[in-house]
């Protein structure tokens, strides 16, 4: 799913959003795959900022690692690059 997609599903307030799509958005604001260490991938900005994401049992994205990534999101004016 498209970026721009997923992040209006997110704030539509759906909870089910698939781990691949959240990573996908998290490129998408600017981050980019630093490693991977078991089953946190870790990824970093140009900016300085981290972020920790990990897929749940089902696929799933963790909704808490969601609102981080909104926060970092909102807290420091990042754009989404389509």
């Amino acid at each position: 799913m498209r970026p721009r997609k997923v992040y209006e599903r997110i704030l539509s307030g759906s909870r089910n959003v698939r781990f691949e799509d959240v990573c996908r958005l998290a490129e998408g604001f600017g981050f980019y795959r630093d490693r991977i260490s078991g089953s946190h991938h870790i990824y970093r900005h140009r900016h300085g900022l981290m972020l920790n994401l990990q897929p749940d049992r089902s696929g799933q994205a963790k909704f808490y690692q969601i609102r981080q990534l909104l926060e970092l999101v909102e807290e420091n004016g990042l754009t989404l690059n389509d």
